[in-house]
């Protein structure tokens, strides 16, 4: 319990915390301005861009020490949501794809 105290106490933290508030608003900010036309081709690419969240979450949980609970379940969950966000990506972007191959004849 102690530990988690002192994780909040941390001026670091303070500093961290804040720059995920303000990048969760700015991201809503920036995504609300999107046309609608344009939201799923943009959105497709940004979600298998999430490789990258999977590889900072599994070098979290490496780095995390066996008794940091918190560490390692959130570094789990991101690898879980980042791998459904990837293959969401890719199933989207296959579907977009095709929409604009031509039909086959029968």
């Amino acid at each position: 319990m102690d530990t988690l105290i002192n994780l909040f106490t941390d001026p670091a933290t303070y500093r961290l915390m804040t720059i995920v508030i303000l990048s969760i608003f700015l991201g809503i900010e920036v995504i609300s301005r999107v046309p609608s036309v344009l939201h799923t081709p943009l959105m497709s690419g940004a979600n298998a861009i999430h490789g990258v969240v999977i590889i900072g979450a599994i070098i979290v949980m490496g780095q995390a020490h066996t008794d940091d609970y918190l560490a390692l379940t959130l570094g789990f969950l991101a690898v879980i949501l980042g791998t459904l966000n990837v293959v969401g990506g890719f199933v989207v972007t296959d579907r977009m794809l095709e929409m604009f191959s031509k039909k086959k004849k029968k």
